[in-house]
């Protein structure tokens, strides 16, 4: 889809920063405003980016300031996997 967006002159400079891609800008603020909806998830977020890694996404939605919302069920999840992979690991290097 293509979409035309007009920006009077005067406010050019205070909405789109020097040297950016206007319709970059613009793309991009589309798509962080619908993760903080929740209406993107982090992984269509690397796709529509074409980011390859999580490392990546990472790095652009602490660029603009935008957390990861992080759940205390996902930091378990999280706690629980690295756990097993330090047990695992351990028992193949012994």
């Amino acid at each position: 889809m293509q979409i035309v967006v007009e920006i009077p002159d005067e406010f050019v400079h205070l909405i789109i920063p020097a040297g950016r891609d206007p319709a970059r800008v613009i793309f991009e603020a589309a798509l962080l405003q619908a993760y903080r909806q929740s209406r993107i998830s982090t992984h269509q977020m690397m796709q529509v980016l074409e980011f390859q890694t999580r490392y990546e996404l990472d790095g652009f939605l602490k660029d603009h300031q935008v957390w990861i919302e992080y759940t205390p069920e996902q930091m378990a999840a999280d706690q629980k996997f690295q756990d097993e992979f330090v047990a695992n690991h351990t028992r193949m290097t012994i």
